[in-house]
């Protein structure tokens, strides 16, 4: 199973993490599986930017970006050549490692 490498982030991921996740699965979905509660205000639709990640090992063993991906993007904070929506970047067998940006598009978070 390929690993994924989450670098620390202040929220989600203090310390970072390894995950291991099946091929197939999605970053996003990966990272919830495993209590990295990272951004989705749209449950995963492709239709917000708050699951932005930047790839920083791995990029181009991931799934291909459809167009409705990159024109998201383009909203994107911090956006980066390498930056993905993790609800839409699809695991193959390689691993990757990712970078949660500070922030996000959506500054008021609802707290469950």
């Amino acid at each position: 199973m390929p690993v994924i490498r989450i670098l620390p982030h202040p929220e989600y991921c203090p310390q970072g993490a390894e995950i291991e996740a099946p091929s197939g699965t999605s970053l996003c979905e990966a990272m919830l599986e495993h209590d990295v509660e990272i951004e989705h205000a749209c449950e995963m639709s492709c239709a917000c930017t708050t699951c932005h990640v930047v790839v920083r090992e791995g990029f181009a063993s991931l799934g291909e970006m459809d167009e409705s991906e990159e024109d998201l993007l383009d909203r994107a904070w911090g956006l980066e050549p390498t930056s993905r929506l993790s609800c839409r970047a699809i695991l193959s067998d390689k691993d990757v490692t990712i970078e949660i940006p500070k922030y996000s598009i959506n500054h008021a978070k609802e707290k469950h």
